[in-house]
């Protein structure tokens, strides 16, 4: 059966009543489009959670910032349906920007996540989990998943649902994937196709970073040690890192005398283009 494609939110769920009347369990991937291997990898993860896998490609103009990449991000929608049906996903919300925002960008009820919102990702990109957090709940309330697959790439915005969806009560599971790498270690973005082929290249020096991170905690580095190696080895490999962190995995706080349940966090850009990773560094 072709998958079908929906615009509104209001045919989707139409679609969705006889599996939801059924006892079905539906799944939720929402992503940005122009797809990849790592977001397939995520509607093959939601297919073992459920029997209904529903994914969503909406380019959402409020997580975007003023001098960032949204005009040019790139939108690849006939790709992006044909990956998703090959996957084995049921249908797909393509939405306009006028059917998640009526009222307009600027005038609408926004969803914020205090403590998680302001750092590391949110300090560099104010306003960006906002944007983020708002366009989750306007999915989750429409679509009215079981459970919503998301990578554990953007680490920082996965605690962010969890968090959003906890204290709004959505009784939803969420499920975070693994991150999916090149060959290289690089992690799966569609941002790295900004990268020139020697780019593509020298960015796996992110990811060994990271197990350089977790090597020296693992030895009983200091913290601080550990950050200015990372932000100092980055910078002399042609990066320009806006954070090489390690935080407590479970909310990003600042590590005390922990070796464990501890993430490594890195953000750096290589050219123009802005890329992030993390690791978790338990042995």
């Amino acid at each position: 059966m072709t998958m079908p494609i929906f615009a509104r939110a209001a045919e989707l769920r139409a679609f969705l009543a006889d599996p939801r009347r059924n006892g079905q369990r539906i799944a939720l991937v929402p992503t940005l489009g122009n797809l990849h291997a790592g977001h397939y990898s995520l509607v093959d993860l939601a297919r073992t959670r459920a029997d209904i896998v529903v994914a969503t490609v909406f380019v959402n103009p409020t997580q975007f910032g003023p001098n960032e990449d949204f005009a040019r991000y790139p939108r690849t929608p006939d790709a992006d349906a044909k990956g998703l049906a090959e996957h084995g996903c049921a249908a797909l919300l393509m939405p306009a920007v006028e059917e998640m925002y009526p009222n307009g960008t600027h005038d609408n009820v926004r969803v914020s996540v205090p403590g998680l919102d302001a750092i590391l990702e949110g300090a560099v990109r104010p306003g960006h989990f906002d944007g983020v957090a708002t366009i989750v709940a306007k999915l989750f309330n429409l679509v009215q998943p079981d459970v919503a697959v998301f990578g554990r790439k953007d680490y920082q915005q996965l605690l962010v649902i969890t968090r959003m969806a906890r204290d709004l009560a959505y009784p939803i599971e969420i499920v975070g994937a693994p991150t999916a790498r090149e060959a290289n270690g690089l992690a799966m973005s569609s941002r790295n196709q900004y990268l020139d082929a020697a780019q593509r290249e020298h960015a796996g020096l992110i990811h060994a970073t990271l197990q350089r991170m977790r090597t020296a905690v693992l030895a009983g580095s200091s913290i601080d040690a550990i950050e200015t190696m990372a932000s100092t080895s980055l910078r002399d490999a042609g990066f320009e890192p806006d954070y090489a962190v390690i935080r407590r995995a479970t909310d990003l706080g600042f590590p005390g005398e922990e070796r464990t349940g501890l993430i490594g966090l890195v953000a750096a850009r290589l050219g123009s283009t802005r890329l992030i990773d993390n690791l978790l560094l338990d042995p």
